[in-house]
C-alpha cells in the first residue's frame, strides 16, 4: 500500500504524483492519495505531525516506511520500483541528476518561489511588486544557465529522460505560466530555444499531465 500525504497544487507534490505515473504505480499497486496542505489541512493534526514532524507536504507512506522531502522520496521510488528501467541507473548518469534536483531546490526554486507565492497567493494590495518582478529576472537568468546545457544535450543528465527533467520542468511550467498571466508584473520572459524544444518534448513524451491534472 502506498499513500500519498499532499494537495495535487504542490510543485512538490507534484514531483511525486509524475514519478509515480512514470512508474505505473498509480494504476498497478495498491495507491491512495490523500489531499493535505492550505485549504485542506490535516499537515498540522497530530497525526500527521507523527508522519511527519515538518507538517509540510509531500509525505509517502509505503508500508511501514515514511518518508517526506519530495526530491528524496523520487530517488527511493526510482530505485525500489523502476524494474522496467525508465530512468537510467548507471552512477554517472545518476549524479548528473541529482545536481540539477538540488540545484532546483536550492537555487532555482529559492527565486522563482518569490513571484509565484507573490501573484498567486499573496492579496494583491500586500504585493511587492518590485521584489516579484526582480525575482522573475533572476529566475531568467537562471534558465539561461539551463538553457545553455540542452544546447548540448537532450536532457538534464544526458540523452535520457531523468529525474532532473521531472522538478525542472515543474518549475518551467510556473515560469511559462507567470509570465503569461501577468506579463505586466513579472517583466519578458527570456527566450530559451533550447529549454523550449526540451519542454515541448517533455509534455509530448512524459506523464506531466498525469502530475498536474
Amino acid at each position: 500500500m502506498i499513500t500519498l500525504w499532499g494537495r495535487k497544487s504542490s510543485i512538490n507534490v507534484q514531483k511525486v504524483l509524475w514519478i509515480l505515473a512514470e512508474l505505473g504505480l498509480k494504476e498497478n499497486v495498491d495507491f491512495k492519495q490523500i489531499d493535505a496542505g492550505l485549504h485542506f489541512g490535516i499537515n498540522k493534526t497530530p497525526e500527521y505531525l507523527k508522519l511527519n514532524p515538518n507538517g509540510l507536504v509531500p509525505t509517502l507512506e509505503d508500508g511501514e516506511l515514511v518518508l517526506w522531502e519530495s526530491n528524496s522520496i523520487m530517488r527511493y521510488l526510482a530505485k525500489k520500483y523502476d524494474s522496467k528501467k525508465v530512468f537510467p541507473n548507471d552512477l554517472a548518469t545518476q549524479a548528473a541528476s541529482d545536481k540539477w534536483m538540488d540545484w532546483q531546490i536550492s537555487t532555482l526554486w529559492p527565486a522563482l518561489r518569490i513571484p509565484f507565492l507573490g501573484l498567486t497567493r499573496i492579496p494583491e494590495e500586500e504585493r511587492d511588486y518590485v521584489a516579484i518582478r526582480n525575482a522573475f529576472q533572476e529566475s531568467n537568468r537562471l534558465f539561461g544557465i539551463f538553457d545553455g546545457v540542452l544546447a548540448n544535450q537532450a536532457f538534464c543528465s544526458g540523452k535520457q529522460f531523468n529525474l532532473g527533467d521531472i522538478v525542472l520542468a515543474l518549475c518551467v511550467k510556473r515560469w511559462i505560466m507567470l509570465s503569461d498571466q501577468y506579463p505586466d508584473k513579472t517583466g519578458e520572459r527570456a527566450e530559451l530555444k533550447n529549454i523550449a524544444r526540451w519542454y515541448h518534448d517533455i509534455c509530448i513524451n512524459s506523464q506531466l499531465t498525469k502530475a498536474v491534472q
